[in-house]
């Protein structure tokens, strides 16, 4: 390799790139899977800044790769901790959603999900969520696919894109019909949550979870999910127990106390009375009257 020694990293790395791609247009798998490892190696050694055409060479020769060769789970491992640019990170947002892309044309919905949750495309996102749930899921389940991804998105803080998931999987998945509020439960949680979550008030997120608990129950994960966004977002202190549950466990304790001794404005008043009208409610089964109410205790509008 004289390129290499020579230090000419760019020259000798888009020759390899270009031989790797000859040998996967000839179905040598093996010998283009050798140079594309090649590739990362001149990116490693010559120290490159990351650049949105390196990073789609990189999608484009792992998109060439026998989807089950124990090759590609070694390239794209290795590909990711370099884009991360040794930060310790799970790699560029960029290529993850170039590699969730990829999958899901592949038909590899979990591991698309995976990428794209790295990513910052909350909309196609979406989208790849919507053909999942309408290609392998239960109609009963349509909440649910969102849900874990608006919740997976909050916990790695990225309170944007889990917006943009919600707002465009509920807009275009056939079998939700328009909201707010939606006829599924946790749908009308999730929305809440996310208006919650950009005020920030602990006793506003703990009556939503305390009064959404059937639906929340219904994947055990959402505690551990809940628990975390409680700590980022609402000041939560991290649990002091390693036993299973969470927040939702502890939530008898956690219950919003209002002040007697101060004078309650309308304001107040309205947001105290929905707070309480929201057990009632919900208790009764009267989930639209439930939404109007806790967008009151939300927002202070009507």
């Amino acid at each position: 390799m004289g390129y290499m020694s020579q230090s000419k990293h760019t020259e000798a790395r888009e020759l390899m790139c270009s031989g790797a791609l000859l040998f996967f247009s000839h179905g040598q798998q093996n010998s283009a899977a050798d140079l594309s490892m090649l590739v990362l190696e001149s990116l490693e050694k010559a120290e490159v800044e990351v650049a949105d055409e390196l990073l789609e060479n990189l999608a484009k020769l792992f998109s060439l790769m026998d989807p089950n060769s124990p090759e590609r789970v070694a390239f794209v491992s290795r590909a990711l901790k370099w884009s991360s640019g040794g930060s310790g990170k799970l790699g560029h947002p960029r290529l993850h959603q170039l590699l969730a892309l990829t999958l899901w044309k592949e038909q590899n919905y979990c591991e698309s999900r995976y990428h794209f949750l790295h990513s910052a495309d909350g909309e196609g996102c979406a989208h790849m969520l919507v053909e999942y749930s309408t290609s392998r899921g239960f109609r009963s389940e349509v909440d649910m696919f969102v849900a874990q991804a608006v919740l997976q998105f909050l916990c790695l803080k990225n309170k944007n894109s889990a917006s943009v998931v919600f707002t465009t999987y509920t807009q275009k998945h056939p079998s939700i019909e328009n909201g707010p509020p939606f006829v599924q439960p946790l749908l009308n949680f999730i929305w809440f949550l996310l208006l919650a979550v950009d005020g920030g008030k602990l006793t506003v997120f703990t009556v939503l979870c305390e009064q959404y608990q059937p639906s929340l129950r219904r994947d055990p994960m959402y505690n551990e999910y809940l628990d975390r966004i409680g700590q980022l977002f609402f000041g939560v202190p991290p649990k002091q127990t390693s036993s299973y549950g969470g927040l939702l466990d502890c939530l008898p304790q956690r219950q919003p106390r209002f002040p007697s001794r101060q004078p309650c404005t309308g304001f107040q008043f309205l947001r105290v009375l929905a707070r309480v009208c929201c057990c009632l409610c919900l208790s009764s089964g009267c989930e639209g009257l439930t939404v109007a109410l806790i967008h009151i205790a939300l927002t202070g509008t009507f």
